[in-house]
């Protein structure tokens, strides 16, 4: 019984092990900016004054036919190989028309604001690791049609492209959505080695992140207040050195309202 027992023990050591080595990252898949600028699915956005061209995803899941089916069979070649999928489409819809186009967020006591664009509502809400951006054409041969496709991972977080893969379908009579899932599978598997490479580096290192600090355009103070001799720019640099892995950060830009 005593053996059965260390032996069961020991299977489930082994058992949890790997699954921590094969769990994989959250993704969102998206269209591309790109496809949807193509197809006129954009909105304008009030960037801090500067007026910026943004895809409009609600109208781009609203109107278009295709863009369902294509991310749903591509999710599901992810999916089948370990990757948990946040759904975009049924998270626009719950945010609501109003809410998915409102572009800014307010402090409850002055009513200042920050910009915030939709792609950044949703990641805030849904909380993914990688967004999967996905751009796709169609071109017309004799033997029948080719889809081509590119797929972009960011991370969530900073931005970064974290992996890319781009492929052709073979000329088929198939629909759209099958055979872009067709040339997806005979593509993925460089594209899934470069997330693994990223994500094992992120379980390794810590989660690389892009902190920015601002300041309400109503406050009388700025970061180079000094509290108890040190600028607070620098008070928040020491905070960082002192709560990142191996105080491994940087400031990349800076000013006495930015940071």
């Amino acid at each position: 019984m005593k053996r059965l027992l260390l032996s069961a023990i020991a299977s489930l050591i082994f058992l949890f092990s790997n699954a921590d080595e094969i769990k994989k990252p959250t993704v969102m898949i998206l269209p591309s900016d790109n496809w949807c600028v193509q197809r006129y699915f954009t909105q304008s956005f009030d960037n801090q004054g500067t007026t910026t061209r943004i895809p409009d995803y609600q109208r781009a899941f609203t109107e278009d036919i295709e863009l369902p089916q294509v991310i749903s069979k591509v999710g599901g070649v992810l999916t089948g190989m370990g990757y948990s999928l946040k759904d975009a489409e049924m998270e626009i819809k719950s945010m609501g028309v109003k809410q998915a186009e409102d572009n800014a967020m307010s402090s409850n006591t002055s009513g200042a604001l920050i910009s915030e664009t939709p792609l950044d509502m949703l990641k805030r809400r849904m909380k993914s690791d990688v967004v999967i951006q996905l751009w796709w054409n169609i071109t017309k041969e004799p033997a029948g049609k080719v889809v081509s496709f590119t797929l972009e991972a960011f991370d969530a977080y900073t931005n970064k492209r974290i992996a890319t893969s781009t492929g052709n379908s073979q000329p088929t009579a198939e629909s759209i959505p099958v055979a872009l899932e067709s040339a997806v599978k005979s593509n993925v598997k460089e594209f899934d080695k470069q997330l693994d490479k990223w994500y094992s580096d992120q379980k390794k290192n810590g989660r690389e992140i892009v902190l920015t600090v601002r300041c309400w355009d109503n406050w009388n103070k700025d970061l180079e207040e000094e509290y108890n001799g040190e600028e607070l720019t620098d008070c928040i640099q020491k905070w960082m050195r002192d709560n990142t892995v191996n105080g491994s950060f940087n400031l990349s830009d800076g000013t006495e309202t930015f940071a």
